[in-house]
């Protein structure tokens, strides 16, 4: 019972990791654009204040 639950889990997990062809939009693309750039503002901003803090 537990190889068929872990046979579906595994198979879930690996049609996950398949890219994925998803054609987006250009409101899409430029606010996936706008959504990536903040987080790789927000992670320099944080490892910039994690820099500073004082043990």
């Amino acid at each position: 019972m537990t190889d068929n639950a872990r046979t579906r889990a595994e198979k879930h997990f690996a049609a996950l990791q398949k890219p994925q062809n998803i054609t987006l939009t250009a409101a899409e693309q430029k606010a996936k654009t706008i959504s990536d750039n903040t987080a790789r503002l927000k992670a320099l901003r944080l490892a910039k204040e994690a820099e500073r803090k004082p043990v």
